[in-house]
């Protein structure tokens, strides 16, 4: 008799991984365990979504910092924002997120001080290991610098650090690195050109009310 991944049978029960392989009594319980907490964080988020619906920079913040995200003075986060893993965020003071962003924190996102991040962008932190056979989850960390700007749709993929004063053109895929004060473009990105301000000391205005 078989019910998910416990198998019942004359002689007694044991439990297989997703590819069917029977695992070790003490490897069940730590993969128990490890769903219990995985179903946890899955309400978790759930829950951090139906609050990124709420119309008030005030509520979302509020809940947003209990659930482990950092967030600097005067930072804020639009409508519509998602979270994998909140307690690896962190964004620094008088930085604006745009609408329907999404940041997975599977891995530590760092995100500077006065940085503009547009809307709809989708940063990653973790991807599958397209040469592990078991096709097997992989993670690195992603930086933003002070003074950037990321324009609307971009996609930021895992291990990318972005420099300060950097602006990457909307609709863009990072893959690599992008070198302070440079300007990037494109699928995959690549240098479209130096940005002139080279001290920025600017603040981002008011973010939107209700939005």
């Amino acid at each position: 008799m078989k019910i998910l991944n416990l198998h019942i049978t004359k002689s007694g029960f044991y439990f297989t991984d997703k590819d069917g392989e029977k695992l070790k009594f003490s490897n069940s319980v730590t993969r128990i365990i490890n769903r219990f907490f995985s179903v946890l964080t899955d309400l978790q988020i759930y829950f951090l979504k139906l609050i990124g619906a709420f119309p008030s920079h005030l509520v979302r913040i509020f809940f947003f910092r209990i659930s482990g995200i950092k967030i600097g003075k005067g930072s804020t986060f639009h409508v519509g924002a998602k979270f994998y893993y909140p307690k690896n965020i962190s964004v620094g003071e008088g930085t604006i997120i745009g609408y329907g962003s999404f940041i997975d924190g599977r891995d530590k996102v760092t995100i500077g001080s006065h940085t503009d991040i547009a809307s709809e962008v989708m940063i990653y932190n973790s991807e599958h290991d397209l040469k592990d056979p078991k096709f097997a989850a992989i993670s690195a960390p992603v930086a933003i610098g002070d003074y950037c700007f990321v324009g609307p749709r971009v996609i930021i993929m895992p291990g990318v650090k972005i420099g300060k004063g950097a602006v990457v053109a909307g609709g863009a895929v990072v893959t690599k690195d992008v070198e302070d004060f440079t300007i990037v473009g494109g699928v995959p990105a690549k240098f479209i050109a130096a940005r002139q301000i080279k001290n920025p000391n600017y603040h981002l205005g008011r973010p939107r009310l209700f939005q």
